[in-house]
């Protein structure tokens, strides 16, 4: 069992500023609960009952063994609540802001001391905290129809920053990918980035996180920390503060110095672990990697009814380091018999606007030995492709367990055709160098 267990799945959680009012901090955050698998223990001065639960006055007043609280008041007021919690709480979440984000260095100081004397682990200030879809727990003040939250998954999300972990969820429910933990932890005062990803390498329900930073604490442990992670699962870097100014608009945000961009990408490059270039690309690297394993290759293979697009992915796959070898010569016989001489019978093997759903079959079968990795696209738009276009694509995936994406060009099947094929465990991605980019993540490449 993980000491960070009862952070991410905890048994009970008090709510410290509650308030029946919905359109509080405090009653947005007991309608997100609504849900939760365990006790919520109420903290305000102000009432003796919320939605049928018992309230407690002061912190000092909960009873022992409570796993959470989430801390929704004046920052001025957080030190204090913290000592109340001595003796009754594992974790806190401070959600309040004005901390050395806004120059209240001392503040923060004081907060730190006081989670040490109590023996309660700070998770923020100035953050979201944390949301587990599996056990109903979700701490964001957000309301559910202001913020659309993923299901449960198999992608973990780590980000310094609230409100970019509310773009990546947003992002990530749209696509339907789904998530096992997320979590913004802000200005990092106790708990940070390091400690979150020996959680995340060790948990049974994460196979892929996705990471945005924007300043490290300690260098050395995180660098040891996201190697560990790395070394266990994908791990994806997002960091911001590039330029001068960036890193000025990172200081203000956490109050965390956000260092020189250059050394921390070069540490990166050293010692292997991937930096990703924008948001988009973790947005790819989730779609793909929640759905396939990473392995070791470069030879792709393209298979394709849109020539320009073919010549698309080609490019952007050999912008990546990846290969796209010609096709073996008996292979490339072979397929002449079997298709129209009309066929451009090459890598990529061009299948013209007259395929049918079956060429790509018959090309994937001639083809499976031969290459690590298949990108194969399919202009909609055609008559001969429909949506059995993806049980066909399914079944060579399960025979050959090799990377297979897809690009589907928009029409009117390609929404349906899409579904589709994420059932199959197949991500499609809407352009070709984003499909390309899709297959240098599961092929180990830079993306």
């Amino acid at each position: 069992m993980s000491p960070l267990d009862r952070l991410f799945a905890p048994r009970n959680i008090a709510i410290i500023g509650a308030s029946p009012r919905a359109d509080s901090l405090g009653g947005i955050l007991l309608h997100n609960l609504a849900g939760f698998r365990g006790d919520i223990y109420p903290v305000t001065p102000a009432h003796r009952e919320i939605g049928g639960l018992a309230c407690y006055p002061k912190p000092a007043a909960l009873p022992e063994g409570v796993d959470l609280a989430v801390i929704l008041r004046p920052a001025a007021d957080v030190p204090a609540i913290v000592a109340e919690l001595r003796n009754r709480c594992r974790f806190a979440i401070v959600v309040s802001a004005g901390f050395a984000e806004t120059g209240r260095g001392e503040l923060q100081e004081e907060l730190v001391q006081a989670g040490r004397d109590a023996g309660v682990r700070l998770l923020g200030p100035n953050c979201l905290g944390v949301f587990n879809p599996a056990r109903r727990l979700d701490t964001f003040f957000l309301p559910a129809d202001r913020m659309r939250r993923p299901r449960r998954g198999n992608v973990a999300v780590v980000s310094q920053s609230g409100a970019v972990l509310v773009s990546l969820l947003e992002a990530l429910a749209k696509m339907g990918v789904g998530v096992s933990r997320a979590v913004n932890y802000g200005n990092a005062v106790d708990l940070d980035a390091p400690e979150l990803y020996d959680y995340l390498a060790g948990d049974g329900e994460t196979t892929v996180v996705l990471a945005y930073l924007e300043s490290v604490g300690d260098g050395r442990r995180f660098i040891a920390a996201a190697r560990r992670l790395a070394g266990r699962k994908p791990l994806l870097l997002l960091k911001a503060g590039k330029e001068r100014s960036g890193q000025s608009a990172a200081f203000s945000h956490t109050g965390r110095l956000a260092g020189r961009y250059e050394v921390f990408s070069s540490i990166l490059r050293q010692t292997g672990l991937r930096e990703v270039g924008e948001f988009e690309e973790l947005l790819d690297g989730a779609h793909a990697l929640s759905m396939q394993r990473q392995v070791s290759g470069t030879r792709v293979c393209i298979i394709t009814n849109a020539g320009g697009a073919g010549v698309l992915a080609v490019d952007a796959c050999m912008r990546g380091g990846l290969e796209i070898p010609p096709l073996p010569r008996d292979v490339q016989e072979g397929l002449r018999l079997l298709f129209p001489p009309f066929y451009a019978v090459g890598n990529p093997l061009d299948l013209t606007g007259q395929v049918r759903d079956a060429d790509y079959g018959k090309a994937l079968v001639a083809l499976g030995d031969h290459y690590d990795a298949f990108l194969v696209i399919a202009l909609t738009g055609v008559a001969g492709v429909t949506l059995g276009l993806a049980d066909i694509l399914g079944r060579f995936k399960v025979e050959t367990s090799k990377p297979l994406v897809a690009h589907v060009a928009q029409g009117k099947l390609a929404g349906k055709l899409e579904t589709l094929l994420a059932k199959s465990g197949i991500p499609a991605f809407p352009t070709p160098e984003r499909a390309a980019r899709g297959i240098m993540l599961l092929l180990g490449g830079e993306g």
